[in-house]
């Protein structure tokens, strides 16, 4: 199984190298390559182990630990944590006297457990990345969009950031998405199927706790996977 990441805005940049807007009618054009080629970077960090902190709204935080062998993820956020393991599918809630968590069937072997987070992981105000690549190939196609791209440094690592403007077959019209050279998301600003979201990575760490995936002590389980 492979997994995703996410992130905050309100970062240090240390390292701008300039912009470059791109808006060519021709699909196969260098806007296309651009965003052809980000979106690939992005894709590998299905593969990695990590743990990622970002930066949400008003000082929140959200922690996303990825694991392989077998693949593992989970994301803590303000209010909870969804974590899939090849045992289970746990969506966990802060309630106000304790917390409550339900188990569901993982996805099945093979799938990529991104994919089955994507609806949730939004709802949180968070974003996978593959709901970003999907926004990011969709620009590629338009030929409406305006593409500008910078290179920075996020959480001190280099990053490559996109920002569209005026996509008219995308999610979302408007935004800015940065990914790190080893292919982590590193930042997005937008509203994307008018849910805003505003990400950016603050620590990173190619390693990940024993404990990343269990569930949150104390918590009442309720498990709804068949017996």
């Amino acid at each position: 199984m492979r997994l995703p990441a996410l992130a905050v805005l309100a970062v240090s940049v240390t390292a701008l190298t300039g912009c470059v807007a791109v808006n060519s009618g021709q699909p196969g054009d260098s806007r296309a390559q651009l965003v052809g080629d980000l979106a690939g970077r992005l894709g590998q960090s299905g593969a990695l182990t990590y743990t990622a902190v970002y930066r949400l709204p008003q000082g929140a935080t959200a922690t996303v630990a990825q694991a392989q062998n077998p693949g593992r993820a989970a994301y803590t956020y303000p209010g909870g944590k969804l974590a899939i393991t090849p045992q289970y599918l746990a969506d966990c809630r802060t309630g106000t006297l304790f917390t409550t968590c339900t188990l569901t069937p993982p996805p099945s072997p093979g799938t990529d457990p991104a994919a089955a987070l994507v609806g949730e992981i939004a709802d949180r105000g968070l974003i996978a990345p593959e709901m970003v690549i999907g926004l990011l190939t969709s620009v590629g196609l338009d030929t409406a969009a305006v593409v500008t791209t910078r290179d920075t440094t996020i959480a001190g690592e280099n990053a490559t950031c996109l920002q569209v403007t005026g996509a008219q077959h995308a999610a979302a019209s408007d935004f800015e998405v940065c990914v790190t050279s080893e292919g982590l998301l590193g930042s997005f600003t937008g509203v994307v199927s008018d849910t805003s979201v505003d990400v950016t990575l603050d620590q990173y760490e190619p390693t990940v706790r024993p404990d990343a995936f269990d569930l949150p002590a104390g918590a009442k389980v309720t498990d709804r996977r068949p017996k």
